[in-house]
């Protein structure tokens, strides 16, 4: 996800956003402004989550949740975990209010991770706690 936003950046002169480092400070109890540009949160933010919610989709993949479904929810996992806590937080706003822009480049970034994430995390990690009772959801 890095190196297409940093190639996505080049490309468009979009600025970086400091937005995740605030919220992690929020969290950690400290007051950042919206002028404060802390780059060391900002990666520990990126990386953690990445870390994090990549953590979870190895989960999935060994407990068969796997390929082109489990990619596409864990992008929408992704992007509603970064909102709640951005949003909680009250250092960001709802993408709804964000220029159309700019949503389809956040969404597109989260696409990137969860696409690589699974595919590595499919490739890497053997379904070995798949489940083949209650094969209906009901």
């Amino acid at each position: 996800m890095t190196a297409t936003e940093k190639a996505e950046q080049a490309f468009t002169k979009r600025p970086d956003s400091y937005v995740p480092a605030r919220a992690l400070l929020t969290l950690l109890g400290q007051s950042p402004g919206d002028s404060d540009r802390p780059a060391g949160w900002n990666h520990a933010m990126h990386w953690g989550t990445g870390a994090l919610l990549g953590a979870l989709r190895g989960v999935w993949a060994v407990t068969g949740i796997r390929g082109g479904q489990a990619t596409a929810t864990h992008t929408v996992v992704r992007l509603a975990f970064d909102q709640t806590v951005e949003n909680a937080t009250g250092v960001g706003a709802p993408p709804t209010v964000w220029p159309r822009t700019e949503r389809l480049v956040d969404y597109g970034h989260k696409a990137v991770y969860a696409w690589v994430t699974g595919l590595v995390a499919d490739r890497m990690v053997a379904p070995e706690l798949e489940s083949r009772r209650g094969v209906s959801s009901h």
